[in-house]
């Protein structure tokens, strides 16, 4: 079994695939850590899946699953939770603007023992100002709501232990809230900056209508979450309640 599962949601990015599988694997390949990487496709109309099995028979390290009809990054990432073989979970967009080569800073951060999340920032975000102002104002309405901080919610890499994510609810826009829903739980979290880079292959699959408006909702729905959430209780050996 790997130690370390890198999750990859995909959906029409054939152009991104093969670069950004090449760059995963030279990250990887330079850490001590034994490693794969899953391609969770999302019902692709394009030639999304003839490129994930093509890469996956070149590279037994990269693997891949299929969902016969879309349902979205936050399902897609679910699966892929619950399919990774490692005790250490990341995350990356297909898009190619995250940049695969700051995994191994983000595992030796982790590996630490110190926090349970490492979550990325995005230093220098090559974005349209449009999406730099959707995100600005979703992470801040986040925030307020949910009385978190965490500077980049949207930043889609990131390495976790695997315990933190096998509780976690699972909704349309929990990709949205990740750290926020980990830290819920009570594990610790640390954030630490990352490259991002404009996309140049393929077409963005977000805009101001399912981003900023969607996210409000979903901020609220959370809120209630926070508001209603009680702990589960378990009796240890010595019959002692914990938490």
């Amino acid at each position: 079994m790997p130690e370390v599962s890198i999750i990859v949601p995909v959906m029409n990015e054939e152009e991104s695939i093969p670069p950004l599988a090449q760059e995963v694997s030279q990250a990887l390949d330079s850490t001590q850590w034994d490693w794969e990487c899953l391609w969770i496709d999302d019902a692709s109309t394009d030639r999304t899946p003839e490129v994930l099995r093509s890469l996956a028979a070149a590279s037994p390290r990269h693997r891949w699953v299929r969902a016969t009809k879309n349902r979205g990054q936050s399902a897609a990432l679910a699966a892929g939770f619950r399919l990774a073989g490692g005790t250490i979970l990341g995350t990356l967009d297909g898009d190619g603007q995250n940049n695969p080569a700051d995994f191994p800073a983000l595992l030796e951060r982790l590996a630490k023992n110190d926090v349970d999340m490492v979550n990325g920032i995005r230093a220098k975000r090559q974005d349209t100002w449009v999406r730099k102002l959707s995100s600005k104002i979703g992470n801040g309405f986040r925030n307020g709501l949910t009385h978190e901080s965490v500077s980049d919610v949207g930043c889609a890499i990131r390495v976790f232990r695997r315990e933190c994510v096998e509780r976690i609810p699972v909704f349309r826009g929990m990709h949205r809230f990740l750290p926020t829903l980990v830290r819920m739980q009570g594990y610790r979290i640390t954030e630490q900056p990352v490259d991002h880079r404009p996309r140049e292959r393929g077409t963005t699959k977000y805009g101001i209508g399912n981003r900023l408006w969607v996210g409000i909702g979903d901020t609220l729905a959370v809120r209630w979450m926070l508001r209603r959430m009680v702990w589960d209780l378990s009796t240890t050996a010595d019959g002692q309640e914990g938490k």
